[in-house]
């Protein structure tokens, strides 16, 4: 029994050190695969770049915008400009035309498969709505569980202020 054991353990002992040979020999004569080689970046080995200026922001972003409430909130432009309201169409077709369709009706090709659709961006509640309260709307849903989804980390906040003009240039949707 003892003899048996003692060649167990040969055993193990002449696999272990076959394991240990051949990671030395993979080690020692391939040139692929060699983590040790590889170079190593140390701590404060070259001097820690300095910021540019104005990178870490002390004042306004997102934090700010969102603690403001929909009636304080105004575009930093004029809503009216051409300029503006093209950017804001061309955005819309990026991120929202899925949804509210190129009618702005709701029947965007994602938005069919919603119940209950998404809103027309030509009704009267949503073009009597304040700037402020629709860049609040696209930037962080409507509360209370609306389908609206959250843009303020898809979308810039300039952006979603042009999105806001063009939807505001938009004629109230006639009933027919």
């Amino acid at each position: 029994m003892k003899k048996r054991i003692i060649a167990i353990a040969v055993f193990f002992l002449l696999v272990g050190l076959g394991l240990y040979g051949g990671i030395n020999m993979y080690d020692n004569l391939l040139s692929w695969e060699r983590m040790w080689e590889t170079p190593a970046v140390q701590p404060h080995e070259e001097p820690i770049a300095s910021m540019e200026e104005g990178t870490v922001p002390f004042s306004g972003g997102e934090a700010v915008l969102r603690a403001t409430p929909a009636q304080d909130l105004s575009p930093p432009f004029e809503q009216a400009n051409a300029t503006i309201i093209r950017s804001g169409k061309t955005r819309y077709g990026y991120y929202c035309v899925h949804c509210h369709g190129k009618n702005h009706d709701g029947m965007g090709t994602v938005g069919q498969s919603f119940s209950p659709l998404p809103t027309d961006l030509r009704s009267p509640p949503v073009q009597a709505m304040s700037p402020g309260k629709m860049f609040r709307v696209i930037s962080y849903g409507i509360p209370g569980g609306g389908k609206q989804p959250a843009l303020q980390a898809t979308i810039a906040p300039e952006y979603r202020w042009h999105i806001t003009a063009y939807i505001k240039s938009l004629e109230v949707r006639n009933k027919e």
